[in-house]
């Protein structure tokens, strides 16, 4: 027994001595790999808004992989996504940043949620990692964190045309039938004094818990005995959608302000088309922009999921994997999270176009991403019109 085990380990050590020079000869090198953190809702209510955003994230990695990995300096990486499910809460994030950076050594962390951002920042800068945070809430950066970056635009730049549109569009009286998260208490306080100081009336306000129901007739029956001309809506996409189904079981014929974290394009899928959200204004889906950044993505997503659509989340996600590890080539390391951040402005100026579905091409100073989004108005017969932000308000 001891002879022909023996025997086997010679002929392993052979093997592995003939592949390693095999790939000594060819050029070929086994890549290092970094790992990327991901804490976000992957169950519960929230689930598909945190899948979303998680797809986004894995497409760009698997993208990068299969072309070979990236190269900062002499060095080829692979990236290793890992994502633990936080279902929304903000202190269940905050453990599981703390698994990432400890256990997985993750020099950047991607949280989908403004609550989960805040808890992150209680200990990135103290524990050296980089915090890509897909909120529009502005404060996750105005707070002065070094070691944030915010991916989309801030959501306060949809107060006044959404409201201008939906004024215009249905009447002044708004009912506030939203979800009541953190990201969605942020859209309120914002919301209601721009709808107000541009002539409307708040009749009534019952947010709902998104996260817990299916059954939204008792709240929104509510707003409803208010005869309002507006519902202000908004939460993760599904939920949202049913908020919006069961508005119009009960006799709405009004239209919604949809919160940004909603996509028209899905709920148009679980509503029944666009023509259940006449006079109803919100998020453009990818799919209308004419930009080739976002022609060249949605081809591409449609092509590996059988012609599927992507979503913003989906889209932005992509994007801003894309855009850290660009930044990790312009800094020239996949550990320093300082160097990263400070590379982001370069990364975002070298980013190849196919990458960038929504020409993003600068960041502020306190690592906000800035861009002049598209928003959608649905008109009757359900047609979708585009327009920039800065064409509705005629800037």
């Amino acid at each position: 027994m001891s002879n022909g085990k023996n025997t086997l380990v010679k002929r392993f050590c052979r093997l592995a001595c003939a592949s390693a020079i095999a790939l000594a000869a060819s050029g070929v090198q086994a890549a290092e790999t970094v790992t990327i953190g991901f804490t976000g809702p992957l169950s519960g209510g929230a689930a598909l808004y945190g899948q979303n955003t998680l797809e986004g994230l894995q497409m760009a990695a698997r993208e990068i992989n299969d072309k070979g990995g990236f190269k900062v300096g002499d060095e080829t990486y692979e990236i290793n996504l890992v994502s633990l499910d936080d279902k929304y809460a903000p202190s269940q994030a905050a453990v599981n940043g703390k698994r990432l950076v400890q256990q997985y050594n993750a020099p950047v962390i991607f949280t989908p949620h403004s609550g989960g951002t805040f808890a992150l920042q209680a200990f990135n800068q103290r524990d050296d990692f980089l915090v890509m945070s897909y909120t529009s809430v502005p404060t996750v950066t105005e707070k002065g964190n070094e070691l944030t970056v915010r991916i989309p635009p801030t959501f306060t730049g949809y107060m006044k045309p959404f409201t201008k549109i939906a004024m215009a569009e249905n009447g002044k009286k708004v009912a506030i039938a939203n979800a009541t998260h953190d990201y969605a208490k942020y859209w309120t306080k914002a919301f209601v004094p721009t709808w107000e100081a541009m002539g409307g009336t708040v009749v009534a306000d019952n947010p709902m818990d998104y996260n817990k129901s299916a059954d939204f007739y008792t709240g929104v029956s509510k707003v409803l005995a208010e005869k309002p001309d507006v519902l202000f809506i908004g939460g993760a996409s599904e939920p949202t959608a049913l908020v919006a189904k069961q508005a119009r079981q009960l006799g709405f014929k009004g239209g919604f302000v949809i919160m940004d974290q909603a996509k028209m394009g899905e709920m148009s899928k679980i509503i029944g088309g666009y023509k259940m959200l006449e006079g109803s204004v919100g998020v453009v889906p990818l799919t209308m922009y004419e930009e080739q950044g976002a022609k060249d993505f949605v081809a591409k997503y449609h092509k590996q999921n059988d012609g599927k659509d992507p979503t913003t989340e989906v889209a932005y996600n992509y994007f801003a994997m894309h855009t850290v590890i660009q930044a990790m080539k312009e800094a020239g390391t996949v550990a320093d999270s300082k160097a990263i951040r400070a590379a982001m402005g370069d990364a975002l100026k070298n980013l190849a176009e196919e990458h960038n579905p929504y020409g993003v091409t600068e960041i502020d100073a306190k690592g906000g991403m800035m861009a002049d989004p598209n928003i959608a108005t649905v008109k009757k017969g359900g047609t979708v019109e585009l327009q920039r932000i800065s064409e509705v308000l005629g800037e």
